[in-house]
């Protein structure tokens, strides 16, 4: 046994590793290869974000040790803290940090994906603060009450960022980003009209005061027969929504913002960044939703508008009073909404307690109902979420794309397609995460976006997220994202596909892992 010193190159400037080194003497070439233990922590320190970020070790100085044998373990005696892996002794390069499931998913070349540590949320169990988020209400209109929540809005001169929400979810659904990103950016949430805290505080259609008030007194708002005048020409409509995000970044902001939405929010970002560009400073997409809307747009299609005597104003016609209620019974049903989050969610053990108990509250409000109704007939934008993508291309709206890869109702097909239309965008696949990675997996969400505001605030000076400074990615690469949450630690594999990526590639690179290079033309 020989005791070798060494300083990795990629680790040199932050701790020396200390290699203890087994050797045995064995034919290199084996028929079937075998997992051996070992023992492997080789870091740098990634001065952007403050991640760490593992790498295989400089194949030089094992190349120098072939005649000796082959390695039975490997120890790191001084520096981090030890981890428990596998050697695949097969080859020089074909170990991996981890476990036996993460060789399992080399490929042929013994490549591995690199480990990066991040940081994880603010534990205020043990005393780590989060921003303090403070809840507000902003009066758009008379009788237009807009709740938000904002943090950080004393990090002067910091990068302004606007959260938008899904359906049926409102500003609670980005508290993971308010009291994280809080920290160092200004962060606003905000509830869209006719959801969440959003809601009206008066019934739009209030109905006469005569008979049993003892019954009446839970009544379902927006069911009357005559419109306030306040609310005659109130529609929950996509371009509603547009106006709003509008006038509150004017209006309260005051200059032009990151903007982050996640579903029904995804299509209202892209959709108001293609119609003011120059309040948007860039739009990143997460599982954005690729349609929004059943009845035509007026302004687009007049005459097949014209169609459709109803597209969701107030009062609500008798028929679809009668259709809403029997609807609404259903899908606010407590456990209607627990099997949503199941579904939507890719890990079951993430919490969800408290947005399950705020979806609840909102379902209970008198106008939700009715509100329901109003958005689900409400006609669709002026702009498809294609026109808008263009329009956003067009005015060199930067676009970063970041989609749970388990979503099963935005799957990543749509994800890569909008990539296919934006070949420069960012597009960052997380797994596992489903429909909602910004609270599945905020730990990989709000580093990602941290590290791609980075990279627009300082011009290209800071990379990519995932990527090297100087490192251009042109196909894809693979990194396993590590944190830890409640004590424990948690891996996230994210795949980055850049600006060459194709769906035909991939295709392709599958192939050639599973078959061999032999048939497959580059």
């Amino acid at each position: 046994m020989e005791i070798l010193s060494y300083n990795c190159a990629p680790c040199s400037h932050v701790v020396k590793l200390r290699l203890e080194l087994v050797l045995k003497s064995s034919n290199l070439r084996q028929s079937r290869p075998t997992f051996r233990k070992h023992k492997f922590w080789c870091t740098k320190i990634d001065s952007r974000d403050g991640s760490l970020r593992f790498y295989n070790l400089d194949q030089s100085i094992l190349k120098k040790r072939s005649h000796q044998g082959r390695f039975r373990s490997l120890n790191i005696l001084e520096g981090f803290k030890n981890v428990d892996s596998k050697v695949f002794s097969g080859g020089y390069n074909g170990y991996v940090i981890g476990g036996e499931e993460d060789a399992s998913g080399m490929s042929k070349t013994g490549e591995s994906a690199t480990k990066v540590v991040i940081p994880e949320l603010p534990d205020e169990s043990n005393g780590e603060v989060g921003a303090p988020v403070s809840s507000c209400f902003w009066e758009w209109k008379p009788k237009f009450n807009v709740h938000y929540e904002k943090a950080g809005c004393e990090n002067v001169n910091s990068p302004p960022v606007l959260f938008l929400p899904g359906f049926g979810v409102g500003s609670f659904h980005y508290e993971k980003q308010l009291k994280d990103l809080g920290r160092d950016c200004r962060v606003w949430a905000i509830d869209f009209l006719g959801q969440g805290m959003s809601l009206p505080l008066e019934d739009p259609t209030p109905r006469s005061s005569e008979g049993d008030t003892s019954v009446r007194k839970d009544y379902a708002w927006g069911f009357g027969d005559e419109t306030e005048p306040w609310a005659s020409d109130l529609v929950y409509s996509i371009d509603l929504w547009r106006d709003q995000v509008q006038y509150f970044i004017e209006q309260v902001i005051g200059e032009p913002v990151y903007i982050v939405g996640n579903s029904l929010g995804g299509f209202v970002a892209l959709y108001f960044a293609a119609r003011n560009p120059h309040l948007v400073k860039g739009v990143t997409l997460l599982n954005a939703t690729p349609f929004w809307g059943f009845l035509p747009n007026p302004i687009r299609s007049p005459k097949l508008a014209k169609v459709f005597p109803w597209a969701g104003t107030f009062p609500l016609p008798s028929s679809v009073r009668k259709l809403t209620k029997f609807i609404w019974q259903k899908i606010s049903d407590p456990r209607s909404i627990a099997q949503v989050l199941k579904q939507v969610y890719a890990d079951h053990s993430t919490k969800v307690d408290e947005v399950f108990s705020r979806i609840l509250e909102t379902t209970q409000h008198p106008a939700a109902a009715a509100s329901f109704a109003s958005i689900m007939f409400a006609p669709q934008g002026q702009l498809s979420f294609r026109d808008a993508l263009s329009r956003c291309q067009m005015n060199n709206v930067p676009i970063c794309l970041m989609y749970g890869k388990e979503d099963p109702w935005v799957n990543p097909i749509w994800g890569l397609q909008v990539k296919r239309q934006v070949p420069e965008a960012p597009y960052y696949e997380i797994s596992p995460a489903g429909h909602c990675p910004h609270d599945e997996v905020p730990e990989v969400v709000n580093y990602l976006l941290r590290g791609w505001i980075k990279n627009l605030e300082t011009q290209g000076s800071v990379a990519l997220p995932l990527l090297d400074d100087g490192e251009s990615i042109q196909y894809s690469i693979a990194r396993d994202l590590e944190f830890v949450r409640d004590g424990s630690s948690k891996s996230v594999r994210v795949h980055f596909f850049g600006s060459r990526f194709s769906l035909w590639n991939m295709i392709r690179s599958l192939i050639k892992s599973r078959f061999g290079n032999s048939d497959i033309k580059s």
